[in-house]
């Protein structure tokens, strides 16, 4: 695991105390962990700080679901994966959830699943940035003389950014299973 693992945060969220605090267990030592026994407990301890939620779907009082729900509306930046013994069906179709875990999940599921959200964390923020860093410099590129952009540290810095990115993006793609699944939340 990288340093970028290590501190990273993880909510797990389940009624049964047994199977959330198994999870925990499992997440401790290489990850920060949070644990909420309910619907209602999650949404009080999931902020910005939490970097992915394992959440239970079938949960009395709030629900899996509206928890999820809730989490989408507030526009907290945080991965979920849902891990729960609920068959998944069509109404899956417009959950805003990163994976899906069938219970029991194994301790490499959950490792599994965990890492690849981070990575894609990751790859989101840098296609972000190298969106920006590519267009000023296709900006600038249309605008000055090739003379003008040869000769300014500001472009260069620019190319260099650009390239830099392109790489580790290219690195990041290869860290999932499936490279398709880089691209989920982009389409």
């Amino acid at each position: 695991m990288d340093s970028t693992s290590r501190d990273a945060t993880v909510l797990v969220v389940d009624d049964e105390e047994a199977v959330a605090d198994a999870y925990t267990a499992q997440l401790e030592g290489e990850y920060e962990t949070r644990t909420a026994y309910s619907g209602k407990e999650a949404l009080e301890t999931v902020d910005d700080g939490v970097d992915v939620v394992l959440l239970d779907r079938r949960m009395p009082g709030r629900s899996g679901d509206e928890v999820l729900e809730r989490i989408h509306e507030r526009g907290l930046d945080c991965r979920v994966v849902m891990v729960t013994a609920v068959d998944p069906d069509f109404d899956i179709v417009d959950m805003p959830f990163e994976d899906y875990l069938q219970k029991p999940a194994s301790r490499e599921e959950l490792f599994s699943a965990i890492e690849q959200q981070l990575a894609a964390t990751e790859y989101d923020q840098r296609v972000t940035e190298y969106i920006e860093v590519t267009t000023k410099l296709g900006l600038l590129e249309r605008e000055k003389s090739t003379v003008e952009l040869e000769s300014n540290d500001d472009v260069e810095r620019l190319r260099e950014r650009s390239e830099q990115l392109q790489s580790e993006l290219d690195e990041v793609v290869d860290q999932f299973e499936d490279p398709e699944d880089a691209f989920r939340d982009l389409l």
